[in-house]
């Protein structure tokens, strides 16, 4: 019986999308590849069209889409992108999504409420991805929603390597914006070996982005104060979290968060003499009318480039966050 052989090596195929083409060149390089050419159009009805302009078949491809505004333009795209692979035979298609669109609608909170984060898994799925690449997940449940591998990246090396170099730990205390950032504030506070502090803040459910009453549980009189959270949209939240800490004694607040979301007015109020500095990874595109002298932005594509490797590799992605992941 004659048997076939195949000669055929593993190809990683790297593509993205049009939200943030310069952490797309920049994973590129950390991989030592180049991005595979990609025909993206907009129609002038709005619709979205990908074609490859070359052969992806058998390939295992990495999608890389940054989700920021236009959100529902971008989500799109990465579909349409992740359909076209599918059909063009790809053997392994992942979507690298480092914000996760609708991350913060991962619950019910009152009835006849979406779980949009759940949908979105469920779109990636029907269009064709096997597997789901993301950094700082909002709320660590949503890996539950995709049904299959699902790569949870954290960005804390990236910014405590920076903290680490920069903050002495004998003043510092690290400090939970709320009650939902405990466990990962606690983290920060082991790993730089500090005091963790708690703001206890009270929402009126009915009205986004406000905050009403601050508390703080913990001591942050006369100390440097590192604000760590996974995102900052309008930035309000933040800074009446800065105030309080100020307010309470603090002699410096240092704001670190991974996703730089920045609605209008977060330029604005993030620049408040509340808040000494602020330090984020570009996880999402910033234009350079959106940010200041006291803004520092860390690179994330050698992490997003690290675990593209691993899962090529069948390697560990867990085994980058010392067992943490």
């Amino acid at each position: 019986m004659s048997m076939i052989t195949t000669t055929s090596k593993k190809k990683l195929v790297l593509v993205s999308g049009r939200a943030h083409p310069e952490l797309a060149r920049q994973v590129a390089a950390e991989l030592d590849t180049e991005l595979v050419p990609t025909e993206a159009r907009t129609f002038s009805n709005g619709e979205i069209y990908a074609r490859y302009g070359e052969s992806v078949r058998g390939c295992d491809a990495f999608v890389l889409q940054s989700h920021t505004r236009p959100i529902n333009e971008w989500l799109m795209e990465q579909l349409i992108m992740v359909d076209a692979l599918k059909r063009a035979s790809a053997k392994r298609i992942t979507v690298v999504a480092p914000f996760y669109p609708y991350a913060r609608q991962d619950k019910k909170g009152r009835g006849r409420e979406p779980i949009s984060a759940r949908l979105v898994a469920d779109m990636f799925k029907a269009a064709g991805a096997d597997r789901i690449m993301s950094v700082d997940l909002h709320a660590a449940q949503i890996q539950g929603f995709f049904d299959g591998p699902v790569d949870h990246l954290f960005a804390m090396p990236v910014l405590l390597e920076h903290f680490q170099k920069q903050l002495d730990p004998a003043t510092l205390t690290v400090v939970s914006p709320d009650m939902g950032r405990v466990r990962v504030a606690d983290t920060w506070s082991d790993k730089l070996g500090v005091p963790l502090a708690i703001i206890h803040k009270r929402r009126d459910p009915r009205v986004p982005n406000e905050v009403s009453v601050h508390e703080i549980v913990g001591e942050v009189e006369g100390r440097v104060c590192l604000l760590v959270d996974d995102m900052i949209d309008t930035g309000r939240t933040i800074a009446k979290g800065a105030q309080a800490l100020k307010n309470s004694g603090a002699t410096s607040v240092v704001v670190a968060a991974t996703h730089a979301v920045f609605s209008d007015p977060a330029t604005e109020v993030l620049q408040s003499e509340w808040i000494d500095q602020v330090v984020v990874t570009d996880t999402l595109p910033l234009a350079a009318e959106k940010r200041w002298d006291r803004l520092t932005v860390l690179p994330i594509a050698p992490l997003l480039a690290r675990a593209i490797r691993e899962v090529f590799e069948d390697g560990s992605v867990t085994s980058m966050f010392d067992g943490a992941a």
